[in-house]
């Protein structure tokens, strides 16, 4: 999503959202304050097959420092619902391939405990009732502000948090990390990251052991969703291995040829 698409969603999401008799620039200039540090984002699953409407939702939360994941319908939204982890997911009703509340269903049922924010323009009572019984955290009719958006996802994941405990390091043999300092230490020795390093490395822990292809590092770690054609993963994982492997007399970070990557 590039630059235009970003002035289109600052000067358009309000007349395509929220109808002809809202404050637009107050809610607008509420909407986009208050970001939060982008090396702490949280990670943010969206469903919904509105193409227009998810970029919106997607632009706007990545511009106030959220890591969005979009799916387009509803098989690939389980997927990524049961195979990632996620902070929060926000999920239409209505989707091809799947529901939204079949999806939510099958969640709950292998114990994620995820916030789930229902979005849809089914917004009569007993839709509500079901979105809410199916496992959905709340839900959210449209049309919508954004800022009504983003409090409902805020609390949703204030909650989840104060109550859950949160993940604050990962290790992966004498590798560790620190989420909240920010550090990274290998055998007691601290190594110092630039912060798409730390990115970086912090999904090869968080998949440990497994293989992880090129294009999952495009997709997560730089939010691209198509190959730029570039050596830029290669360059940062040559780095990023010399700094954690450097010295050390096992390498963790080790090359799948044809396939990828994998730590440990």
């Amino acid at each position: 999503m590039g630059e235009a698409l970003s002035r289109t969603f600052r000067q358009h999401y309000d007349n395509f959202m929220l109808g002809p008799d809202a404050d637009k620039a107050s809610i607008m200039e509420q909407d986009f304050t208050g970001t939060i540090d982008a090396e702490c984002a949280v990670r943010i699953l969206v469903i919904e097959d509105d193409s227009t409407l998810a970029n919106y939702i997607c632009k706007g939360l990545d511009e106030l420092g959220y890591t969005v994941d979009l799916a387009v319908e509803g098989k690939e939204g389980l997927f990524l619902a049961t195979s990632e982890s996620y902070d929060a997911m926000i999920v239409d009703r209505m989707l091809p391939g799947l529901d939204g509340l079949t999806i939510v269903r099958t969640v709950r049922a292998t114990n994620k405990n995820v916030p789930i924010l229902f979005l849809s323009a089914l917004g009569e009572v007993n839709d509500r009732v079901q979105g809410l019984e199916s496992g959905g955290d709340d839900y959210l009719t449209k049309p919508f502000a954004f800022s009504e958006l983003k409090a409902r996802l805020d609390a949703l994941i204030r909650r989840s948090t104060s109550t859950d405990a949160a993940v604050t390091a990962i290790s992966v043999e004498d590798l560790e990390m620190d989420l909240l300092s920010r550090t990274v230490s290998r055998g007691g020795e601290i190594i110092t990251l630039q912060p798409r390093e730390f990115r970086l490395l912090e999904y090869l822990m968080r998949h440990a052991g497994q293989v992880v292809t090129r294009t999952m590092l495009l997709e997560h770690v730089w939010d691209y969703h198509f190959d730029p054609q570039t050596n830029v993963i290669d360059v940062h994982i040559s780095r990023l291995r010399s700094k954690i492997d450097k010295g050390f007399e096992h390498c963790l970070l080790g090359t799948v040829r044809g396939s990828g990557y994998r730590l440990g």
